[in-house]
């Protein structure tokens, strides 16, 4: 068994993640900031060592690399790097030292799609300084990987979903007003014909497919992967389905896109980002490669979440 330190292992996916490991008879280190709890409750959690860190205090010190590499992992998984200077840091202090690192990348790396299902031979073209930064880090640590030995997996997980979170809605944003507003039966307004797509993901398949990864290192060690789950759904789709899960027949409308965002509020741009995106990607290589097989489909990992928003009163259900 390895040990195997998780830098931001107290976030959605960790809350999956660190369990499954534990329970695979890992030896696990959680690095966290110490202000976030766990999603999920989980006898793991009792049994795990658990660092505290600052990540952006120890970056601007120079000292986060190398206190990462003091933990003496094998096998480091890194949910929180968002550009490249961090990426190198960290990178340059495990060089020789780690089995493995897997770096949390992001579907957002996209842009604006050309074909759908996009697959991961598709150009990156990000379209904000998130996706720019991830893109940036996946670049550079493809090249350490193929030039200099640097054993780096990159994964893309989509909408992260599940227990515990508000998922991505039918217009695109975090609202979960737009849940109770379903099931109350009221009118929801959709984009132009409802026919643009989001692709989640449960945390928990995220967590599959990395421990997939590492099961499979020889095949995924200077690879990049999508992770999603099967399909993606479009808006007018998912909506649909909400209403019919509150018991409801669907009433909906369309407004020109723009018309339709004005009314959006602080949503907006929330609802531009994943609209204009239209995301859509392809798991063939993961399929192929790791035999990931995602447990959910979006609308199974969606529903889970809103049950879970309507027990714990965040969302009214009529």
């Amino acid at each position: 068994m390895s040990r195997i330190v998780v830098i931001g292992g107290s976030g959605h996916v960790g809350s999956f993640l660190i369990p499954r490991f534990v329970e695979l008879g890992h030896e696990v280190v959680n690095v966290s900031r110490g202000t976030a709890k766990p999603y999920r409750p989980h006898y793991a959690w009792g049994l795990i060592e658990s660092v505290t860190l600052d990540r952006a205090v120890e970056e601007k010190a120079g000292q986060f690399g190398a206190k990462i590499a003091a933990l003496n992992g094998d096998i480091v998984v890194d949910m929180i790097s968002f550009d490249l200077a961090s990426t190198r840091q960290i990178v340059e202090a495990l060089r020789g030292k780690v089995r493995h690192y897997l770096f949390c990348s992001t579907i957002w790396v996209y842009g604006r799609l050309v074909a759908v299902p996009s697959a991961e031979t598709d150009p990156t073209s990000p379209i904000d300084a998130y996706g720019k930064g991830k893109a940036e880090s996946e670049a550079w640590l493809m090249r350490e990987a193929h030039l200099n030995g640097f054993p780096a997996t990159c994964f893309r997980p989509g909408h992260i979903v599940g227990e515990g979170w508000v998922p991505t809605n039918p217009l695109g944003n975090s609202n979960p007003e737009v849940y109770s507003l379903i099931a109350r039966g009221e009118e929801l307004v959709l984009p132009n014909l409802g026919h643009e797509t989001l692709h989640h993901v449960h945390a928990d398949d995220v967590a599959q497919w990395i421990i997939r990864a590492i099961e499979n290192r020889s095949a995924s060690v200077g690879e990049i992967f999508n992770t999603v789950s099967e399909q993606a759904i479009t808006l007018r789709g998912y909506a649909e389905a909400v209403y019919r899960w509150f018991g409801r027949e669907p009433r909906i409308s369309f407004k020109p896109f723009e018309e339709w965002l004005a009314e959006l509020g602080e949503f907006a741009e929330n609802s531009r980002g994943h609209i204009v995106r239209s995301s859509s990607h392809s798991i063939e290589k993961s399929r192929q490669r790791l035999g990931y097989k995602p447990h959910y489909t979006s609308l199974e990992a969606i529903h889970e979440s809103v049950r879970a928003l309507v027990t714990e009163g965040k969302v009214a259900s009529a």
